[in-house]
Formats: structure tokens, sequence, C-alpha cells
């Protein structure tokens, strides 16, 4: 039986976090037995710790996480602020917030308070970003970590071409004017996201970078296309959608929507962070973990391209890419989140994560 224990835990902005501590009471009657006899460093018990992304909470992990703990590893689901079982904030939050306070407190609390000697990450889409930019501004725990396996992650790669620099535009306008994305509506997730949280991702890719957030007007992005999407596949696109949105930004705007845009003109009054501004991609090389990149052929929020391109930022030879399709002789051409929830996946998706924490376990 899985058994599902939660721990709240503080951050340094006063935000409280929920790490569900998951493991498996089957294994538990055994393992001392098995511990014992077996002198097999990968055989140890590790400790793991999921990250979810967004539109997501503990639900998208507990899969995974159960398959692991059913082998005897520990295994921990971090749930960001404002989702699952952690507290809501009464500001508007982005995801450095995520990365640079709720990540941080889950390591404190891991390495710490639990003193656990290995650990092990396994982040879906948002959570791999959000880890990669905790670690380049706290490089004193890369040598905590044993390895990275990351499913479907990339950050700025998702519009390289004209139709989907497109799409990510039209859905940036579209979001702006709604202020939220539901996310059991467009079967995206279990929870809805902010406007402000996803412009911050919206953003790297439309503007290829990845750095410190500074908020991009979309007038100034559709000056920028111009070069990028003026092309004949491509015009009816934007003479059908964008162009009629961007004149529709100019009427009076319905009641909800201006409470939306309300409240996010009124995060521009949440504290700001006066550090120097961080190029988080001129810093990934810095994260020497040995990182496993899992992509599904028919993801379009994180495409093969973009998460191949993605873990080559790190520059590290140790580091192991892997496409799952029908092209490559898997079962489906996953999705974003087939790729790490699904059946299909339980059968020959995890276990290759599962292949990559052994070979990369600490020895005893």
């Amino acid at each position: 039986m899985i058994n599902q224990t939660l721990n709240i835990i503080g951050t340094q902005d006063n935000q409280q976090i929920a790490v569900w501590h998951i493991t498996d009471d089957e294994f538990k009657r055994t393992c001392c037995d098995v511990q014992t006899n077996n002198q097999n460093n990968s055989n140890k018990k590790q400790n793991l710790l999921f990250i979810h992304g967004a539109f997501s909470d503990k639900s998208v992990c507990l899969g995974i996480a159960s398959y692991f703990a059913s082998l005897g590893h520990q295994c921990f689901i971090m749930e960001w602020r404002g989702h699952g079982a952690s507290a809501q904030p009464k500001m508007p939050y982005h995801l450095e917030d995520v990365a640079f306070f709720d990540v941080k407190a889950t390591f404190h609390y891991l390495l710490d308070e639990l003193n656990l000697d290995n650990l092990h990450c396994i982040t879906h889409s948002g959570g791999g970003i959000c880890l990669t930019m905790f670690l380049t501004r706290h490089p004193e725990f890369v040598d905590k970590i044993s390895s990275m396996t990351m499913f479907a992650c990339q950050a700025f790669a998702a519009a390289n071409t004209p139709s989907s620099y497109t799409k990510l535009l039209l859905s940036k306008a579209v979001t702006r004017q709604i202020g939220i994305i539901k996310g059991k509506s467009l079967n995206l997730g279990t929870m809805n996201e902010s406007y402000y949280l996803l412009s911050q991702w919206m953003d790297w890719n439309l503007n290829r970078n990845f750095s410190s957030y500074v908020s991009t007007p979309i007038s100034q992005q559709l000056a920028a296309s111009a070069q990028v999407i003026a092309k004949p596949l491509v015009k009816p696109v934007l003479n059908s959608f964008v162009k009629p949105l961007v004149k529709s930004m100019a009427k009076p705007v319905p009641k909800q929507a201006r409470l939306n845009v309300t409240k996010l003109a009124r995060s521009n009054s949440r504290p700001k962070d006066t550090s120097p501004p961080i190029d988080y991609r001129s810093l990934m090389p810095n994260i020497t973990v040995p990182i496993y990149s899992i992509c599904g052929t028919g993801d379009s929020v994180a495409p093969p391209r973009g998460c191949l391109k993605y873990l080559q930022a790190f520059k590290n030879s140790k580091n192991q890419f892997r496409e799952f399709g029908t092209a490559h002789g898997n079962l489906e051409n996953y999705n974003h989140t087939r790729i790490f929830l699904s059946r299909n996946a339980a059968t020959e998706v995890w276990p290759s994560a599962l292949d990559w924490i052994e070979r990369n376990s600490k020895e005893a």
C-alpha cells in the first residue's frame, strides 16, 4: 500500500509549501533483509524529489512516484505555491518565485532537516525549469544531487517555426485578455494558471532567451514578429487571428477582463528583486549533475528539438537525451502529459528513468 504523508514547510518569503512523503508499506516489511543481502550500490535505497510543472499538482507525480516507492526508493513530491495542498499566495507569483523560494526551502528541508545522504531529482515540464534556475543561483547544492531526470523540459525553443511563433504569440494575447487559462477545460492539467505566471514562459520562448524576467509588451513582439511570421503559409493565420485580436484590444474591455488586468497591474507593487539580472542560459554549464532528458515526439509544448537545445545548453557530455515515439520503436507518439503520466509511459519510459538513477547512484 502506498502511503502519502503531508509535510508543510515554510519559505523565506513566508509561504507554506506542501512536500509529500511517498512510501510503500509492502517494501517496508522486506527492505531490511533486501538491503542486508544486496551489496550492489544500485540496490541501496535512493531518495527522489519530484517537482511538477504548470497546471499540475501532486497527482501528476503520484503515478511515477508510486512506481519508484514500490521498488524501495524514498520519494518526495513538492507542490508549487498555489497548487495542491500548498497555500495560495495573496500576491501574484511567477516561476522564479517557485525556484528561489519553494525549491530552496524544499532542499533545505530534505538535506538539512532530514539529513538525506543522497538525492535524485525528477521533474516534469516547468519543474525542470525551476530546478535549473534554482541551481544557477545556488550552485552549492549541485554536488548534493546524484542525478536529474527531466521530462518534457524546455524554455526557449517552442517558437522556432513561423506557425509555432504565431500560435504562441496569439496564446499570449488571448491569455492576457482572459487573465487565466483553465487547465481542466483544456486538458492541460488539474490546475488553472495565471497570465502573470504563464507570460514568463511565453516570453522566454518568443524572445528565445532564458534570463531574469522582465515582461515584454505584446506590441513589441508583434513588431519584431514581422520577420518571423510574414511568410505565405502563415499570413492567413496572422490576418485571421492575430490582427483582429490586436484590434479588439483597443475596444472597451469587458468588466471581468478589466478586473483581471487591474489585478495584473497591481502585481507591479509586489516586492522587486533588486539583484543583478541573471542570464540563466549562460550559467547552465555550471550544473554538472548528470541529466537525462526525456521527450515525446507528439509534444508541442516541449518539442523534441526544444528539449534537445535545453539539454545542450548544459554542455555536459555525460548527459543523455531520448525521444520516445513510434519512429523509435515505442508504443506511441507521446504528448506533453502522457510522456510523464500514462500506462504506456509506465511500461517503457519510467524504467528508463530507473536505469538512469541506478547508474548514477552513489555508493553506500
